[in-house]
């Protein structure tokens, strides 16, 4: 009665054989439901959100998978934990650990029938892991001090990891772009450095590694398309016009004339900002939000290059890459950090014009650019590719002592 007392209304309680059967049931299910993509044989699955776009999903990654799922079974809850686990860990492996883990329980489930107590299990399953554990580290071999051998030791990794996936075709291709682009982090784990761009058209073979940093956008008209020994000022700050930005405000004026006064001083206060990022001494100038004509013109008449409505990521990583901060406010000038980097130039991928920096404050940083016949393609490449850079990126942090 007790109990009962401290549970709400609509609570529901579980125990001896009935708990143990429904947990047995929701992991075994879960296992299950991504056995099928799992090898180089398995199958992708289509998911089709509910929400608003009823976006459509083609992947045979378990964690995507996974993610996607309303589960209310607890011991199917902690599969999806695992894999989640693993995904940001290593992040290959996690359909393998689900359906490693579902087989588990399913052999534990016949010797729980045979009335064997499931601490007895537990304990031979801990026994079984320390064998697993002592043969594999028997099997592993170190080649830190041959480089070459350790390039062909990743290629093999990366072969593996994409063996599975959507890139398993030009899995040669994909897993030279790989290695080559987790051996510039050297020895880092920060996959920031590494962007990834996709552009419909063409096919996967037509994907290639840049040095430097791509931002998806173009150069307006009348600003300079080539910037050498660049300085550059990332920002996030409204360069629209100055209205008055109240909720509910209004202003009353009897005349045109007035109006005019008004938006001349508005164009002043715009000139004036314009004007103190001007004397930061940069050359370049990004914002993440929009920037009026007005500006604009202020900007071209200095030979500043300037480019709105980078999206946020964007401009992380480009201030992350040439080593600047993102600034807000421009009266203290020595207070701001400015980026760098050798060239920023305009190119063209496909039919698409974007911004190339190259020679950028943090050497390690590339991008690799994406190229295939649709977006459900290239995103479900991108996850293949994301994977392969995780396992790898951890494989070489692991390395101590090779010269890089």
């Amino acid at each position: 009665m007790a109990i009962e007392r401290l549970l709400k209304d609509d609570a529901t309680e579980e125990k001896g054989e009935r708990a143990r059967v429904a947990s047995f049931i929701g992991a075994m299910a879960i296992a299950d439901l991504v056995k099928t993509t799992l090898g180089p044989k398995g199958m992708d699955k289509i998911l089709q959100s509910t929400g608003r776009g009823r976006s459509v999903t083609v992947t045979n990654d378990g964690a995507t998978i996974l993610k996607s799922l309303h589960i209310d079974n607890p011991a199917a809850k902690v599969l999806v934990d695992i894999s989640k686990v693993q995904d940001d860990e290593v992040g290959d492996g996690t359909t393998s650990v689900v359906v490693f883990a579902g087989e588990l329980l399913r052999e534990a489930e016949k010797l729980v029938m045979a009335n064997i107590h499931p601490m007895t299990i537990i304990a031979g399953y801990r026994m079984a892991v320390e064998c697993a554990r002592n043969a594999l580290l028997q099997r592993t071999m170190d080649n830190k001090e041959d480089s070459d051998k350790f390039k062909s030791d990743l290629m093999n990794i990366a072969r593996t990891t994409l063996s599975s996936k959507i890139l398993s075709q030009d899995k040669e291709h994909f897993a030279k772009l790989a290695v080559d682009a987790v051996l510039r982090l050297k020895g880092s784990t920060n996959l920031e450095s590494i962007q990834i761009i996709k552009k419909a058209g063409g096919s996967l073979k037509d994907s290639f590694l840049d040095e430097g940093f791509i931002l998806d956008k173009k150069i307006g008209l009348g600003q300079p398309k080539r910037i050498e020994n660049a300085k550059i000022l990332v920002a996030n700050t409204a360069m629209d016009t100055d209205k008055v930005k109240i909720y509910g405000a209004r202003v009353r004026v009897d005349s045109m004339t007035k109006v005019a006064q008004i938006e001349a001083a508005e164009k002043e206060k715009m000139r004036e900002k314009v004007q103190k990022i001007i004397g930061h001494g940069i050359n370049c100038f990004v914002n993440r939000q929009l920037i009026y004509n007005f500006p604009e013109e202020l900007f071209a008449e200095s030979g500043i290059l300037a480019i709105e409505h980078a999206d946020f990521d964007g401009i992380e990583r480009l201030a992350l890459v040439t080593g600047g901060e993102i600034a807000s406010t421009f009266d203290n000038p020595e207070s701001v950090k400015l980026g760098h980097c050798k060239l920023i130039e305009e190119i063209m991928i496909g039919e698409d014009k974007l911004i190339h920096f190259s020679g950028v404050e943090m050497g390690q940083a590339c991008t690799i650019v994406l190229r295939g016949a649709s977006f459900h393609v290239l995103d479900e490449a991108e996850r293949s590719l994301h994977d392969a850079l995780c396992v790898l990126s951890v494989c070489c942090s692991e390395v101590d002592g090779l010269k890089w």
